[in-house]
């Protein structure tokens, strides 16, 4: 194993909050695999990119030689995680939990070493777990205590129901701890009680307790809300490479080093040169975006898959914009060296101004047929070069569909 200074640094990074940060310390330094949990609730098929955040913390925890347990909540999914809700989540039916649980285990091995993964479903102590259990769980804990819940205090506070199995979320997640007697539990920020809870029962049940340990929450590619499946603004980890890259392209432009802090495969010191270049003005957004989506396109589909991805977006986006031009009825003539005279041709459509400023354009890279644009002092050209139906343009606003 690395030095504990060393594992610090790279547990700590891109984290948004450890509690205690010193007993994760003291935990490391007893050198002994310290026993991670990850707990997914597979209330929807497929996993994205904000799930894909802790999983990657997770997977720097196996590669430090720690042991991880992913629990698949087949118990807790049925009571539906309250966090950051403002109504009653609706429950799933057992079959639809199974069903959903299996596509997360195959994409989250996407992410996590499947040799050094432990999977454990928490319905095998939930659903089984008698009344008298039941009770002495919730015994530890207080209505009081439950309501401090920010978004139960919320909803509390404005009268909006509360069911009384909400309550049971996070008393059930903290038990999942005491099961399999985590060192340290991880969530999104908005987890950060759930993680506290599985703390303060571990402590009230006479055991070490673990460490929260939270990562940022990712907005999706509207740049405001988290990424969510139901708010449709989620790039899939099994989105195909076109997809992914065409979602890449849309976000917005002050979301771009977040996205490679939290999702690329790039190193800390070389996205703090990618924030310094954005701050600075010297970085191109656009260009950022490409070498992101051929990133995560190589990530999750292999290598060299972002780089065809991209082609692809380059043809659609070019076609996108050819057909934007209007169509013009024309007779392609040649000349007594059985040429073209594009420069003469520009002129007489309107694209240029002259035969003079024809040639300037063509010279200056600005003309272009289907796309491409003419080498410079071609202002005769084969007459296979341009044909009737192709796109002839100046600039990114003229042009003519020949017909």
């Amino acid at each position: 194993m690395l030095s504990v200074d060393e594992q610090m640094r790279i547990i700590t990074s891109g984290a948004a909050k450890i509690v205690p940060e010193a007993d994760l310390r003291k935990k490391l330094e007893k050198g002994e695999p310290l026993n991670i949990k990850l707990g997914v609730d597979p209330t929807s098929p497929d996993l994205h990119l904000g799930h894909a955040v802790p999983l990657r913390k997770m997977r720097q925890f196996q590669d430090l030689g720690h042991n991880v347990t992913l629990i698949i909540g087949n118990g807790t999914a049925l009571i539906g995680d309250p966090s950051g809700k403002n109504s009653t989540r609706p429950q799933l039916s057992q079959e639809q939990i199974e069903a959903n649980a299996e596509t997360y285990v195959s994409q989250a091995m996407k992410i996590l070493d499947p040799e050094k993964t432990t999977i454990v479903h928490n319905g095998d102590w939930i659903l089984s777990m008698d009344l008298a259990g039941l009770l002495q769980v919730c015994s530890k804990f207080t209505v009081a205590r439950i309501l401090e819940r920010d978004d139960f205090t919320k909803r509390y506070q404005s009268q909006t129901p509360i069911a009384l199995h909400e309550f049971l979320y996070p008393v059930m997640q903290a038990y999942d701890s005491v099961m399999i007697k985590a060192d340290v539990e991880m969530g999104g920020t908005d987890q950060l009680f759930n993680l506290l809870a599985g703390r303060e029962l571990m402590e009230k049940m006479g055991m070490e307790p673990q460490i929260a340990l939270t990562m940022p929450l990712l907005e999706g590619t509207d740049g405001v809300r988290k990424m969510s499946k139901s708010y449709g603004n989620y790039i899939g980890l099994t989105d195909a490479p076109k997809d992914m890259f065409g979602k890449t392209m849309s976000i917005p432009d002050e979301m771009i080093g977040k996205y490679y802090r939290l999702a690329s495969s790039l190193t800390p010191a070389e996205v703090d040169k990618i924030d310094a270049a954005l701050a600075d003005g010297s970085a191109d957004p656009y260009e950022l975006k490409r070498a992101l989506g051929r990133d995560l396109c190589d990530t999750y589909h292999g290598a060299g898959a972002g780089d065809e991805a991209q082609a692809e977006f380059d043809r659609v986006f070019k076609e996108g914009q050819l057909a934007d031009f209007p169509e013009k009825h024309v007779e392609l003539t040649v000349n007594d060296e059985g040429q073209i005279y594009l420069a003469g041709l520009l002129k007489d459509l309107g694209l240029s101004a002259s035969a003079g400023q024809a040639r300037r354009d063509i010279d200056g890279g600005g003309v272009k047929i289907n796309g491409e644009a003419v080498a410079p002092k071609s202002y005769n050209i084969d007459p296979s070069a341009l044909k009737l139906g192709d796109t002839l343009s100046v600039g990114k606003r003229k042009g003519f569909k020949l017909i």
